[in-house]
């Protein structure tokens, strides 16, 4: 029996005549695929750059969004009272902020979607954490002055693409309990620092540190332990 596949206009032929025997190609398929691809190609231009952030982002746009004003409203406020109001404001935008941290004013975060925080958090003065792809942390974590934590970076590769157009490449932070960070250090993606270390001020990390060392330096290297040693610890 011969079905007709206009009865069937928005279908495709081989769908509509699917169980009949049929091998019937849509001729007109192309053609809509064309004039498709080319109405996508025109709202893409005509998209404008917050149209094609959104598109991009989808639903952590509009987290950026009130991330980026709530921030700019609160970041700078003094005293323990803009404490108070930056812990209001974030416990509503990181993954997790389960108690009241010390985040003194001037610290920039950005992308808290990925920001896992533990208990007796402190980060100082002008610091910056960036949670694109995802930060953990433990208690008792200290952050001094202006330091930097990164989860992301621009893909190197394919020399001849410029850096503005490449793609960040996500690789996770995870910081320990117990751990002191220095004023202006820089922990970079990927890197895992175990509980009880310390990175001393202006170390650039790239690799893990293990419990209880104290690093320093470019890149960063154990410069001794705080683990005692076995006549002190008798």
């Amino acid at each position: 029996m011969d079905i007709p596949v206009m009865a069937f206009p928005g279908a495709s032929a081989e769908a509509v005549l699917a169980g009949h025997g049929h091998v019937c190609p849509d001729r007109h398929q192309a053609d809509r695929r064309r004039e498709y691809e080319g109405r996508e190609r025109m709202k893409e231009k005509t998209r404008g750059p917050l149209g094609r952030f959104l598109k991009k982002y989808g639903s952590h746009a509009l987290h950026l969004w009130f991330e980026e004003y709530g921030g700019w409203i609160t970041r700078n406020l003094p005293s323990l009272e803009g404490m108070a109001i930056r812990y209001a404001l974030y416990r509503s935008l990181f993954k997790r902020l389960p108690s009241f941290p010390l985040i003194y004013p001037g610290v920039y975060f950005t992308h808290t979607y990925g920001l896992i925080v533990g208990h007796r958090f402190s980060v100082n003065t002008g610091a910056l954490l960036d949670g694109r792809g995802g930060i953990t942390i433990g208690d008792g974590v200290m952050i001094g002055p202006f330091a930097v934590i990164v989860s992301s970076d621009h893909e190197l590769g394919r020399p001849g693409i410029p850096i503005t157009s490449r793609d960040h490449v996500l690789s996770p932070v995870a910081i320990g309990d117990d751990v002191l960070i220095g004023a202006h250090a820089v922990i970079l993606k990927g890197v895992t620092i175990g509980c009880g270390a310390v990175v001393a001020a202006g170390a650039v990390v790239s690799s893990d540190v293990e419990p209880y060392a104290v690093v320093a330096g470019i890149p960063a290297k154990i410069i001794e332990s705080r683990m005692p040693s076995r006549e002190e610890s008798e």
